[in-house]
């Protein structure tokens, strides 16, 4: 299935036929279930008729066991097809959450454009649930019917009025059923919608307090949380309005449905058409189907639900890809070389930028909109619209994705730890751990620590430092030791006398491997072999640090003001 083929009915069907063997077991339990209350009235009817004959008890004991042995069925087809169904809707969540994942996590990107981590987060948990909660509902809309049908058939066995009065109105009521849903799934719809923008905007505000807090931000940061927030809850209490006015509704058809089947019955018993064990049977059948209507629209509402969710998680499935994978390879090891060539994206202009294999380039971009723009396309996050960039003369569109980023790391600003050990997060293997750590100054975070690299982390790196958190990041970077690593602005949360060393540290460890400091730190740019401006997305101007800090104003301006 591609991209562009999902939709959200692609993603309930997949939820249930990737479930059919379970959700096929709970529906057969539960349709045992349901047939066997169908028939206990029934049942009872006639052991109430056994009990006013003459012939003698025979025949009542008989029809006592046998009753008896259908609670015994229907007891265990329910356990055993609610074990089913609970299975297959959380098999299938499961399954859902993982697409979602692996689209989110696709190399070629796009999924994540235009929306917030917390709103991903909530379409994996909240919306995939409800998606998968299907395989719950369906069974018991299955069993519904059947039990209407067995229903249908014994009240036809007792009196074919009775019998067509059900087949010929359940119909109808189902029909009425999908009406009063279609309003439940557009507002659940909205209602999802405004909750994920809610968590999208949370997160988003818990992940940047620090720095809230750091510019004084926290009122109207305060004041966008508490707009999204009401928006949402508005949403959900229109959500519940109409859901109220759907189980209301279907509640009141049951109730006139049911009326209309014992008022015929009871006609019925008074002219002498049935028996008394067959109005009891009548009367009894009657009262059953409230259980499987009601279900049908329990059913009807968990569908209208489902749909809506099922909706949005097919908008991230189907979301384009930023790039499309190449199918070249490098002709030999990774020599380190970069070339943009008349690279236009965003605010670049036509840029030419040149790193010589082994070369610690210095790139100083005084915009930070110009910065990251620079960061995707040499990440590939994003083709640039005119223009190549180039790894060892071969353009990054026409390399496979492995190769490509297996020989080229960027390095975000923003790059978070993750809860685990500190040494966890620098490697996983413990190759170059030690020499990474000293190299920018992470050993002396570490033991500060009370375990020391074996200390574990809490979400995020939070229970250390900003400078901390930075310098473990940093270290991260090192031990991947990539052919040509890109760093962006690695050192702003430590002080000068700690990023003087960090910057021979890094000097040092990258020798012989291309480095790129996309930074105005200084210290960094102090021992890069080459410094480059970009002002206005083109090149203005390049040299040592010491001939531009001399010579070129907005180059002082940006890196010593």
């Amino acid at each position: 299935m591609t991209s562009k083929q999902i939709t959200g009915g692609n993603v309930l069907r997949q939820a249930i036929t990737g479930q059919r063997k379970h959700v096929t077991l709970a529906a057969l339990g539960f349709s045992a279930h349901q047939a066997g209350e169908a028939i206990v009235p029934v049942l009872i009817g006639v052991v109430i008729d056994q009990a006013i004959a003459v012939e003698g008890y025979g025949g009542l004991f008989l029809w006592l066991g046998i009753l008896a042995a259908v609670f015994a069925v229907l007891s265990y087809s329910y356990r055993y097809g609610a074990r089913a169904a609970e299975r297959a809707a959380e098999q299938a969540a499961h399954d859902i959450r993982l697409a979602l994942a692996a689209r989110v996590l696709d190399p070629r990107g796009g999924a994540e454009s235009g929306r917030l981590p917390g709103e991903l987060a909530s379409l994996a948990t909240g919306d995939a649930q409800r998606v998968g909660a299907l395989n719950r509902a369906l069974p018991y809309g299955l069993a519904a019917m059947t039990g209407v049908v067995v229903a249908a058939v014994a009240l036809l066995g007792e009196s074919v009025p009775l019998g067509l009065l059900v087949l010929l109105g359940t119909p109808p009521l189902l029909w009425l059923a999908h009406l009063l849903g279609r309003p439940l799934e557009r507002r659940s719809e909205a209602e999802r919608e405004r909750a994920a923008n809610a968590s999208g905007v949370a997160a988003d505000l818990v992940s940047g307090l620090r720095v809230l807090k750091g510019l004084g931000a926290e009122s109207v940061a305060v004041a966008r949380y508490r707009t999204m927030s009401r928006e949402s809850l508005a949403a959900t209490v229109r959500a519940a309005r109409v859901k109220s006015v759907h189980d209301g509704g279907m509640l009141a058809l049951n109730g006139i449905f049911l009326a209309i089947v014992a008022l015929v019955g009871g006609r019925l018993a008074a002219e002498g058409s049935i028996s008394i064990g067959a109005l009891v049977a009548a009367v009894g059948l009657a009262q059953f189907l409230l259980g499987p209507l009601t279900n049908v629209a329990w059913v009807n509402s968990e569908f209208a639900q489902a749909r809506a969710s099922a909706t949005r998680i097919a908008s991230v499935l189907s979301a384009p890809p930023a790039v499309q994978p190449g199918t070249g390879k490098l002709a030999g090891p990774v020599r380190g070389e970069i070339a943009l060539r008349g690279v236009s994206h965003a605010g670049l202009r036509d840029i030419d930028l040149h790193a010589a294999p082994g070369e610690l380039l210095g790139v100083v971009v005084p915009d930070p909109a110009i910065a990251i723009a620079l960061l995707e396309c040499l990440g590939r996050d994003v083709d640039p619209a005119t223009g190549t960039v180039e790894l060892d003369g071969v353009a990054l569109s026409s390399l496979e994705f492995d190769q490509a980023r297996g020989a080229m790391l960027i390095a975000a600003h923003d790059a978070d730890l993750f809860e685990g050990s500190l040494i966890s997060n620098v490697t996983s293997n413990g190759d170059g751990a030690a020499r990474a750590l000293t190299a920018v100054g992470a050993d002396e975070v570490a033991r500060a620590l009370p375990e020391g690299v074996d200390t574990v982390l809490t979400e995020r790196g939070r229970s250390l430092s900003g400078g901390q958190r930075q310098r473990v990041a940093l270290a991260r970077a090192l031990a991947a030791d990539p052919p040509v690593l890109v760093l962006h602005d690695p050192t702003t949360a430590v002080d000068a006398v700690t990023e003087a060393g960090i910057a021979e540290g890094v000097r040092e460890i990258r020798r012989g491997r291309t480095t790129i400091l996309l930074t105005t730190s200084p210290a960094l740019l102090a021992v890069a072999d080459r410094v480059v401006v970009i002002e206005d997305g083109k090149v203005s101007a390049e040299g040592s640090h010491g001939e531009l800090a001399a010579a070129h104003a907005g180059y002082r301006t940006a890196v010593l003001a």
